[in-house]
């Protein structure tokens, strides 16, 4: 293979990291042999991902753990950092230096507030980092060589009182231009921020669009927001409206650049955390991992054109799928949110909602919000529709207690392996096979490294059958409360396909 050859190659897989395509090819033409064309599984090259800033609670403690699974092909050479989002580049402290107290700036004669940095040693075995109270930036990181494929963020924050007390979890993201998020709400319980990260050297130009019961709300403030290089913009829902909706739906939209974008939904009375965006519209959706102990499931969805949408609702639960009594299809008006509560719909089982069409498909955005708990011991979650787990898809942070894993094959049985990774500071790994049956979910106490001391990382890999849908639970009780948060495990995308070129190019080399 020639040079030039190797270097678009090279181009395309740093293009599939940047971008988060999972493939770059052009449709067969008629009669093309494929199967002389078979494009080619390389590692990603290179990886960003983005966490927003924890809480402004004096009560925060968080914690942050990256995790990189160990990836066949991708040589020696690498790392993988984050960085507080404002001092990307020359103010963060190096390796061996004190991360607990930040630098005098020579402006303010202050210190500067502490730094997480994060930068593990080796693919496979995780590193974690915390700090405490409301001060916590937002953080940017990148990931390169070896340290790229699957590298995954985890950044987890306990709130011992006050609005939003209890488990906030979130993957840190990669940057993009289009989120959604179902389950939001400008309600008078509700503190809800969207938070804006901009990775880049140039500003990002942002709408934000809010979608009720009844459609589009009027809101000027949200166009064109402007988020600075390498800065974090927490945006508060309700100074965008002046109406007060128990559920809406977010639209962020990038204009110029790009950002990293999650919401975090805080409630006076039922706790809070954060909610993921949205899967891309699609015309099924599966989303997965609902606890068996919730005593209250919503579901909020919006379809983001003109067209209406009429969804089959269905529970995959431990002995396959169910249609929830009184719940058996949804109704969604184009651009309307769309609200339904079902209740305590899991019954103490393991549980999944699958959303079909009942006739002609139209795409759909949908989230769920989860409460565990009653009367003044309720904490929230919430489990955004998500992408199958696929080739491989990762968990940061998860201990020897407190950790379920459910896994969902709505129509096919699949065969996945669960592999729990060396602790971050000491243990070896150890892997298990699971067989799940087509239509059923199955809860997962998951394996645990042998000798674990510290935090461990969880990867799930799907063996055979599929498609797999997949989320991780961290539980812990505060004072009586059961707080959780819900992850999903979409796939990693840690390999690009690359197809072989037919051509010399060498002519186009100057």
């Amino acid at each position: 293979m020639n040079r030039t050859t190797l270097s678009l190659i090279a181009g395309a897989t740093a293009l599939a990291a940047v971008t988060g395509f999972a493939a770059l090819s052009a449709p067969d033409a008629p009669g093309t042999d494929t199967a002389a064309k078979a494009a080619a599984q390389l590692p990603v090259e290179r990886t960003s991902l983005l966490c927003p800033a924890p809480s402004t609670s004096d009560l925060a403690e968080t914690s942050y753990t990256s995790f990189t699974p160990v990836t066949k092909g991708t040589g020696s050479g690498g790392k993988a950092e984050l960085r507080e989002a404002d001092e990307e580049s020359a103010d963060a402290p190096a390796d061996g230096e004190d991360k607990g107290k930040g630098k005098d700036d020579g402006k303010s004669g202050e210190d500067k507030p502490a730094k997480p940095v994060l930068t593990p040693k080796e693919p496979g075995k995780p590193v974690t980092g915390d700090s405490s109270g409301g001060d916590a930036p937002a953080l940017v990181g990148t990931a390169d060589g070896r340290f790229a494929p699957g590298w995954t963020v985890q950044e987890t924050t306990e709130v011992a009182a006050g609005t939003g007390r209890g488990l906030q979890g979130v993957n840190c993201a990669a940057p993009d231009t289009d989120f959604w998020f179902p389950g939001a709400s400008t309600d008078a319980d509700r503190t809800d921020y969207v938070h804006l990260t901009n990775p880049d050297d140039s500003a990002a130009v942002v709408d934000i669009e809010l979608y009720g019961k009844d459609g589009a709300l009027k809101s000027a403030v949200g166009e064109g927001i402007t988020v600075p290089p390498h800065s974090s913009e927490p945006v508060l829902l309700s100074t965008l409206t002046g109406e007060r909706q128990t559920n809406l739906t977010v639209h962020v939209n990038v204009r110029s650049g790009r950002v990293g974008a999650a919401v975090q939904a805080l409630d006076d009375k039922l706790g809070g955390d954060w909610l993921a965006a949205s899967t891309d519209p699609s015309g099924s959706l599966v989303l997965p991992g609902i606890p068996k102990d919730a005593t209250s499931v919503r579901l909020v969805a919006l379809t983001p054109g003109d067209a209406d949408a009429d969804l089959k609702v269905r529970l995959a639960s431990p002995s396959g799928l169910i249609t929830p009594a009184g719940h058996e299809t949804v109704h969604v008006k184009g651009g309307m949110t769309a609200a339904v509560d079902l209740g305590d719909v899991t019954r103490g089982e393991a549980g999944s909602l699958v959303l079909t069409p009942t006739d002609r498909s139209v795409p759909v955005v949908a989230a769920l919000r989860v409460v565990r708990g009653k009367g003044d011991k309720q904490e929230t979650a919430f489990i955004p529709a998500t992408r199958p787990v696929g080739t491989r898809a990762t968990s940061a942070d998860n201990n020897g207690k407190g950790s379920i894993l459910s896994l969902t094959a709505p129509g096919a049985a699949a065969t996945v392996k669960v592999t729990a990774s060396a602790g971050s500071e000491g243990g070896t790994p150890v892997s298990k096979t699971y067989t799940i049956k087509a239509g059923t979910t199955q809860d997962i106490e998951p394996p645990t490294p042998g000798g674990l001391k510290g935090t461990y990382a969880l990867t799930v890999e799907t063996v055979s059958g599929g498609p797999v849908y997949g989320a991780r639970t961290l539980t812990a009780s505060e004072d009586g409360v059961p707080a959780f948060t819900v992850q999903t495990l979409p796939d990693d995308r840690g390999t690009v396909a690359v197809p072989e070129a037919d051509e010399d190019l060498s002519v186009l080399q100057r």
